[in-house]
């Protein structure tokens, strides 16, 4: 009997798959997380920066950092706020923001006076301005004006006031090269931080806004008045209990 003879059926081999490219969907959603681990990454970066400096103070600031570097050096001495004069710490108060111990970062009473005058007035408070000198840059640029107002929040949030005014007395500026109220106390009055009188600390006081264009020695007629007031407003909130949240 023969033998039926097979069928040989050969298969063709298919081609080799090509890589699929990724859907323009899935590329969005990566970068979303991308951008969402980078942001959570640096919310971390700042809680932890606001955790270590609620006990130690800050190495540098970008202010003082660039001062540094354009004069080739700059007066800075960091004290503790329980070595600083309690009415210097009033004084600077009653002249930047005889609210301090009543808002939670922003004064919108102030804000709102500053828009009524047509923005001719700040309307920062010390919150904000210990912001901008710690962990930002001088200017009025928008980007910074954003993070500033992300910030202001959580260091209300992380620190406590007298924490807040003892950071700010010792990166605000003072004068050319003049950092912290111990250097500018020593400088302009040779006393120490803890030894300033009523009458230097409010001449102190209103230098702040301008301290490369004032000298607290030296002040014009209408800053003798301003710093007038200003002792009065010290000596105002210390009677009126605004000042509890910051003193010892």
């Amino acid at each position: 009997m023969a033998k039926q003879a097979r069928k040989t059926t050969t298969r063709k081999k298919a081609p080799p798959r090509r890589a699929s490219k990724k859907p323009p969907r899935q590329w969005g959603m990566r970068l979303r997380r991308g951008f969402a681990r980078g942001a959570l990454g640096l919310l971390g970066a700042v809680l932890l920066a606001l955790f270590v400096m609620r006990f130690f103070g800050p190495v540098t600031t970008h202010t003082i950092w660039s001062e540094s570097r354009r004069l080739d050096a700059v007066e800075w001495e960091w004290v503790p706020i329980s070595e600083i004069a309690p009415v210097a710490a009033r004084a600077v108060v009653a002249a930047e923001d005889a609210n301090f111990c009543a808002h939670w970062g922003f004064d919108m009473g102030a804000i709102r006076a500053a828009i009524d005058a047509g923005a001719r007035r700040g309307a920062s408070t010390i919150s904000q301005q210990t912001v901008k000198n710690v962990f930002l840059w001088q200017g009025r640029s928008w980007p910074r004006k954003a993070m500033e107002a992300i910030l202001t929040p959580l260091v209300e949030l992380a620190w406590p006031k007298r924490r807040i005014l003892e950071v700010y007395l010792n990166v605000a500026e003072w004068g050319e090269g003049i950092f912290g109220i111990e250097a500018a106390a020593r400088n302009h009055f040779g006393v120490a931080a803890r030894d300033l009188t009523p009458a230097q600390a409010a001449a102190l006081a209103v230098v702040l806004p301008n301290p490369k264009g004032r000298n607290p020695t030296a002040l014009p007629p209408g800053l003798r008045r301003r710093a007038g007031q200003v002792e009065d407003g010290a000596a105002l909130i210390h009677a009126d209990g605004r000042a509890l949240c910051f003193s010892g």
